[in-house]
């Protein structure tokens, strides 16, 4: 078959909404997941690309593109059944795929053309091809755990400007740990690498963004800690680039070892993000989450922000473990152990997890509408609390931590706390660096949170909306 007379466009739309009456505000999300560029690297020149962010621009449905492909996690799987019914009713092609087409795949082909199940490297390109040659085949199945070697760099101008960070990449996929709420556990794989030059390469692939924005990077993986050799290594090379600052995930027990907190250092880390999530240890064990020790919180946190490096803490709320003497003591608990900037949620777990069938077979799940696995929707029973109280606990920690006073005492504590070496211009780079990146996320995460509690329903839903054989 000929190829068409015209160059025919890609429209990747990264999902994100699943209430129709959020509205976009890009000042809220300072960086673009991942998805969306990468694919657009991945993609041949057979099309034109055009990446869409659903988190700040609303989607187009009479946009001039021949083929849509969604991207979309659990909870955005029924608006994203409702964007493909839109797209194809009007004669478009529409391809799935991400983390819930590849764990459900026979739950989610019904509503596209085509979808592929896995990750996407050696598979895209094939069916763009297809997709081009009109024989797009209905689904695209990837190796198991496909080699992570010459996956091409994102596409950073594709992003929208709004993004203040558009330069976000990875170097490892997967996690060694097996934490019962995470998405990683439904199909676990083998924690994997990237060569460490690939990465690099992503890195500088900047000349087609302004010179500000060249200078910061974010490392989305999801526990760059897996394998702290490797880690160590990728930061000394990143520490080359001369970045004003990057911004990392990993997983606590990472932050016992010196040799990496010392390469993020190098790397100019200005921000760590870790799953705190309990400050219970029966609660950390119950949902898997071993390697987390609340004993070490403050002495690995203040390790980090002597060294100017911002804790960006995640916090679970309902966790069966948790009573009211816990909640009562939480929110002085929290500021003792010193996180910069927390972020809440509710223990929900997402579909699929091994927590999530956990409690399904304890008859515990009472909310079934996948729209509502978001983290801030109660869908299951807790052990000894009513939701109201879970929902008091969140309040009243938004309130005491995010309190002016608070902030104002936390940001002291962390200009006190940055070393003053080895030299003044280097403490000084670090105390711009820490309140800068203090005040934004501090201002972000209080409107979100205070924004996300006067959100949550007061009352458990009774729509029954299931998906269907899975």
């Amino acid at each position: 078959m000929k190829l068409p007379l015209r160059t025919p466009k890609l429209l990747i739309i990264i999902l994100s909404r699943n209430l129709p009456d959020e509205d976009a505000d890009m000042f809220r999300y300072p960086m673009p997941p991942l998805p969306g560029l990468l694919l657009a690297g991945m993609t041949p020149p057979l099309v034109e690309v055009e990446v869409l962010h659903e988190i700040i621009r609303p989607i187009d449905y009479h946009a001039d593109a021949d083929y849509i492909a969604l991207s979309f996690l659990d909870y955005c799987a029924p608006h994203a059944y409702e964007v493909a019914t839109h797209f194809r009713g009007m004669g478009r092609i529409v391809v799935g795929g991400g983390k819930f087409v590849s764990a459900f795949p026979d739950e989610v082909q019904p509503h596209f053309d085509s979808i592929l199940v896995g990750e996407a490297q050696g598979v895209w390109p094939r069916m763009v091809e297809d997709m081009v040659m009109g024989q797009l085949k209905p689904r695209y199945v990837s190796e198991e755990c496909a080699s992570l070697a010459g996956i091409p760099p994102p596409r950073y101008e594709l992003a929208e400007r709004g993004f203040t960070v558009p330069m976000v990449t990875e170097a490892t996929r997967g996690c060694p740990h097996e934490c019962l709420h995470c998405q990683l556990n439904i199909h676990p794989v083998p924690f994997r690498m990237r060569p460490i030059e690939d990465v690099l390469r992503d890195l500088r692939n900047t000349w087609r963004l302004p010179y500000f924005k060249r200078k910061f990077a974010i490392l989305l993986d999801n526990n760059l800690g897996g394998d702290l050799e490797y880690a160590r290594r990728l930061l000394r090379e990143i520490a080359r680039l001369k970045f004003w600052g990057i911004a990392v995930q990993c997983s606590i027990d990472a932050l016992r070892d010196e040799e990496f907190l010392d390469a993020l250092v190098l790397a100019r880390c200005r921000l760590v993000s870790v799953g705190m999530e309990s400050l219970d240890e029966g609660s950390l064990s119950a949902v898997g989450k071993r390697q987390n020790r609340p004993s070490e919180y403050a002495s690995l946190f203040s390790a980090l922000q002597r060294r100017g490096i911002l804790v960006f803490a995640g916090m679970m709320f309902g966790l069966d473990q948790d009573n009211a003497s816990y909640y009562e003591a939480l929110p002085r608990a929290i500021e003792e152990v010193g996180p910069a900037v927390i972020f809440s949620y509710i223990a929900a777990p997402p579909f699929g997890t091994p927590l999530y069938q956990q409690l399904l077979s304890q008859g515990r799940i009472r909310d079934h509408v996948l729209a509502h696995h978001e983290g801030r929707h109660f869908i299951h029973s807790h052990a000894v609390l009513h939701r109201e109280e879970i929902l008091d606990a969140c309040r009243r920690v938004t309130r005491t931590f995010y309190g002016r006073i608070a902030v104002l005492r936390r940001w002291w504590r962390l200009l006190r706390t940055i070393e003053r070496k080895p030299s003044l211009s280097a403490y000084l780079g670090r105390v711009f660096f820490a309140s800068l990146f203090f005040w934004h996320l501090t201002l972000h995460q209080r409107r979100q949170m205070r924004e996300g509690l006067q959100k949550r329903e007061t009352g458990v839903s009774t729509v029954t909306e299931h998906i269907s054989g899975v």
